[in-house]
Formats: structure tokens, C-alpha cells, sequence
């Protein structure tokens, strides 16, 4: 299975199940944000939307899938599959 497929279930999942999540966003539009209350309040074919919380008014994001494969957003409720590496 494709990294970006698993990553769209994965954003789909959690949209039915539990929309309210964290996220850490690092572009380079905006300052680098850590730890924000959010909502995801859309899942579409190649992207996906939230809206912070914590904010009035709501500020509203769109992202790709691809963002959270390269790092530029990080959902702390997300199930990350981490690699341990072995010391020699």
C-alpha cells in the first residue's frame, strides 16, 4: 500500500471517528506553530481541510496528504509507523 493512500484512510478515520486533533504546522507561509487545537472539517480526494480552534474567527487550512509525509504538518493523533534502527 502507498504511503499516501495509508495517510488518506488514516485522515478519513479520524474525520468519522474523532475529528478533534493537534496539529503542528511547518511552512514556510507562516512561523512555525506547534501544538494547535484543531478540527479537521473536510476530507477530500487531494487534500484535506482543517479549522483551528482556538482562534475567533476560525482560521481555516487546506493541506495535502503529501505535507504530512515530508514533515510540513505533524497530527499528533496520528498513527505514525516509526522504524527502530538497530545500533551496531
Amino acid at each position: 500500500m502507498n504511503n499516501i493512500y495509508f495517510i488518506k484512510a488514516a485522515i478519513e478515520a479520524l474525520y468519522k471517528k474523532a475529528p478533534n486533533i493537534n496539529i503542528v504546522i511547518n511552512t514556510t507561509r507562516t512561523k512555525s506553530t506547534s501544538n494547535i487545537p484543531a478540527k479537521i472539517c473536510g476530507v477530500y480526494p487531494n487534500i484535506f481541510c482543517v479549522e483551528e480552534l482556538n482562534t475567533a474567527p476560525p482560521k481555516k487550512h487546506s493541506f495535502q496528504y503529501a505535507d504530512i509525509l515530508i514533515g510540513r504538518v505533524v497530527i499528533k493523533e496520528f498513527p505514525y509507523i516509526t522504524e527502530t534502527k538497530k545500533k551496531p
